[in-house]
């Protein structure tokens, strides 16, 4: 059963669209994985939409999270500067007499292959799984191309009977398991755990059967212990 879950912030800026694309990814595989906070974001979404939609009801504002009260302060403020109002009513006309799609989302897992190991994710990834996989040791990673300064994301793929070195983080460290299975001194971890440490934090995932995550860094880690402190020079380089 999946223990570990986005913090309800993060669930409500995704609904409102303010997460970086490496977070709105993970906060969208962890949802695909888990329908509790599957159900969760759908109750969000709809109340910001309800809030985009309706600025002066009441009933949508009742929520005291800093997102939608921001968001409401912004409405607010739009109509009493003078700002024309957008006319709800003629932009759904419009959007309703465009012709219908004839590209149907799909929205289906999809299947990838790593080292003949086969997985399924879910279909947030299928615009990013173009690129090729750097091979290390028992340590796979494809990184994505998400723009956004020094964050990394990428998805990570371990052997079996692999680990990652013991180490701290400069930053934040971000894992969603997506596939396997995994451990370190703070526990065991299944398909959908959405985990972030930072420099409180030590630790050194191994896996038995092998895993796949999808990982997201704004930093370098920091090695702290046998060889694997000599990557600390060229952290900036490999993370």
């Amino acid at each position: 059963m999946i223990k570990h879950h986005p913090q309800p912030e993060l669930l409500v800026s995704h609904a409102n669209g303010d997460l970086p694309l490496s977070m709105a990814i993970a906060v969208s595989a962890h949802c695909a994985l888990c329908e509790t906070c599957r159900e969760q974001l759908a109750l969000l979404t709809e109340q910001a939409a309800n809030l985009a939609l309706n600025p002066d009801d009441a009933h949508a504002v009742k929520h005291t999270d800093k997102a939608t009260i921001h968001t409401a302060h912004i409405a607010e403020n739009t109509q009493a500067t003078n700002v024309p109002v957008v006319d709800i009513d003629a932009m759904l006309a419009q959007i309703m007499a465009q012709p219908a799609a004839t590209d149907v989302p799909n929205n289906a897992p999809l299947n990838i292959q790593v080292k003949q190991q086969h997985y399924t994710v879910p279909s947030v990834f299928r615009q990013h799984l173009a690129r090729p996989w750097q091979i290390l040791g028992k340590v796979s990673r494809m990184r994505f191309d998400v723009d956004e300064m020094n964050t990394r994301a990428s998805l990570l793929h371990i052997d079996a009977q692999g680990e990652i070195p013991q180490h701290t983080h400069k930053g934040y460290e971000l894992t969603l398991l997506l596939a396997g299975a995994f451990s370190d001194l703070n526990g065991d971890y299944v398909p959908g755990d959405f985990i972030v440490l930072d420099s409180q934090h030590h630790h050194s995932p191994k896996t038995v059967d092998g895993c796949l995550c999808y990982t997201v860094l704004d930093a370098p880690l920091h090695f702290t212990k046998g060889l694997s402190k000599l990557l600390n020079p060229i952290g900036e380089l490999i993370y």
